[in-house]
């Protein structure tokens, strides 16, 4: 197994009388991890424990092997954090801004400042750095609180609803920023979303939480290979010893009327295997529809699961 990036052990957190994460445990692997779960589930909690914002009740966490409790100090120089919500000097400039993040997070007072024009003109910024952060829209506020995360060259990013209120072409620019930094190796990403889709075009795994523990965790393309596929069809023709045909193949089948059968199929079934029955029994295919399960099909499978991994 790859180096863990995160390693969670019995982590525990409980703010006032109310446990919020329960003896989390678990390797996270992944490129880029997608953090999921419904309101309420715990995600803000780990992401604040992991930044050393909340204190573990018991258990602890590490990053990169580094302890969460004791190396704060040295994880604040390879950890990027872009909150949800806005956390801005609303008459700084953009570059004032970046630099003093650069500096919070250990670069010397020159090195920030030019790292700080730097991440400013790749997020699309740069002719916009001298601007006071008040006067940025929302889609431009998000790109400043991307630059400020990366600004000291993090090797993990944890991105918490990037692309909260982005109308669809700076969605589609947040997305694509956060695909390049994927690409080029360089880091590691965490992404927070709400927003299945997101996740699904950015992450190469994903942790679902629940009720404060972690109800699942896998690569997503393992997972989509690895989950039973669907298939509709719709036929015209009599039909008698079709649904027998495929059951016998190893096909789970299920008439829905008016001529269409939906199935599942195991994953050494060929499709052609289908049009060949039919030809025998003289049926025509008018329809065919196949999947494998998206993104929303393993997280609905996770919230209809009542334990913890």
């Amino acid at each position: 197994m790859a180096d863990a990036v995160i390693n969670l052990d019995g982590l525990t957190v409980r703010l006032g009388k109310r446990e919020i994460l329960h003896g989390l445990k678990g390797e996270l692997t992944g490129r880029t991890i997608g953090l999921l779960g419904p309101n309420g589930a715990g995600k803000s909690t780990l992401i604040q424990t992991l930044l050393g914002f909340c204190p573990p009740t018991s258990g602890t966490a590490s990053i990169f092997g580094e302890d969460i409790r004791s190396q704060a100090r040295k994880l604040r120089g390879v950890i990027g954090y872009m909150p949800e919500n806005d956390s801005f000097i609303a008459d700084m400039t953009a570059v004032g801004f970046v630099k003093l993040m650069g500096e919070l997070s250990g670069l010397p007072a020159e090195a920030a400042l030019e790292r700080a024009h730097e991440v400013l003109f790749y997020v699309g910024l740069g002719e916009a750095r001298y601007r006071p952060l008040g006067t940025y829209s929302l889609g431009m506020k998000q790109l400043a609180k991307l630059a400020q995360a990366i600004v000291h060259g993090p090797r993990l990013v944890i991105l918490d609803e990037p692309t909260n209120g982005l109308d669809p072409p700076a969605r589609a620019r947040m997305i694509k920023l956060i695909k390049e930094m994927r690409d080029t190796g360089k880091m590691h990403l965490v992404v927070c979303s709400h927003l299945l889709r997101d996740v699904e075009e950015t992450c190469e795994e994903v942790l679902i939480l629940k009720a404060g523990r972690i109800v699942h965790y896998s690569n997503l393309e393992e997972e989509r290979k690895a989950n039973q596929r669907f298939v509709e069809i719709e036929m015209l023709g009599n039909e008698a010893g079709f649904a027998e045909a495929l059951a016998q193949r190893g096909c789970e089948c299920t008439p829905a009327g008016q001529g269409r059968l939906k199935m599942v199929v195991p994953p050494e079934f060929e499709l052609r295997e289908i049009y060949v029955l039919a030809a025998e029994r003289d049926l025509q295919l008018r329809r065919l529809n196949y999947r494998r399960d998206t993104l929303e099909d393993i997280f609905l499978k996770a919230m209809a699961t009542d334990g913890s991994l």
